[in-house]
């Protein structure tokens, strides 16, 4: 296996190294405390390789812990135990990457992530909601000005005031409730005769 870029991985007979695949070796033989020392042999080179990716102490630690949970899932992949140094430092190297790269995209200030509004709708929805409205408002301009009046008042009231309609609209007070379902009988027709 070939060194990641930017990364000297010395030759055989290199003590950190043949250390490193006698205990790999030794933990996929079956001896479980023999990663502890494959741990502490690696993990540093693991932590200067993430904070090189210019991570923060935190993301640098979750990216070399992703590296060592990725080793425990996938050890069977590595035919030479020479090998799981090189491994291991490709491994968090691309880990690192993926969240350097995630950090870049969403960079948010300190505290700003609690503060932030609850996520609202997609553009789609925000596009299907737009040509509602738009196609509604066409409707409702296709109706006699007196339907108009009446349907932006009882619209925008949730408890309308008959005897306040009345006097606005200069209507009696028993007419409002019949003319405003003719005229929303009118728009209904309005809307279904639009294009969908």
């Amino acid at each position: 296996m070939s060194a990641p870029r930017g990364v000297s991985i010395p030759q055989a007979g290199d003590g950190l190294w043949d250390r490193a695949a006698r205990a790999f070796s030794a933990w996929y033989d079956g001896r479980p405390e023999a990663m502890d020392e494959l741990v502490t042999l690696l993990t540093p080179v693991l932590w200067q390789i993430a904070r090189a990716s210019r991570l923060d102490a935190e993301d640098a630690a979750d990216a070399v812990q992703a590296a060592w949970l990725a080793l425990v899932r996938r050890a069977h992949t590595i035919s030479d135990p020479a090998a799981v140094a090189a491994w291991l430092i490709t491994t968090v190297r691309r880990e690192a990457l993926r969240r350097a790269r995630a950090t870049r995209d969403v960079v948010l200030p300190d505290g700003m992530l609690e503060a932030a509004p609850a996520a609202g709708p997609g553009p789609d929805e925000q596009v299907v909601a737009h040509d509602e409205h738009r196609r509604l408002w066409a409707a409702v301009r296709t109706l006699t000005e007196r339907c108009q009046e009446l349907l932006r008042v009882v619209a925008f009231e949730e408890h309308p005031d008959y005897a306040r309609i009345s006097a606005r609209l200069g209507m009696p007070v028993g007419s409002i409730g019949p003319t405003r379902a003719r005229c929303l009988d009118k728009l209904r027709i309005a809307l279904s005769a639009g294009p969908a």
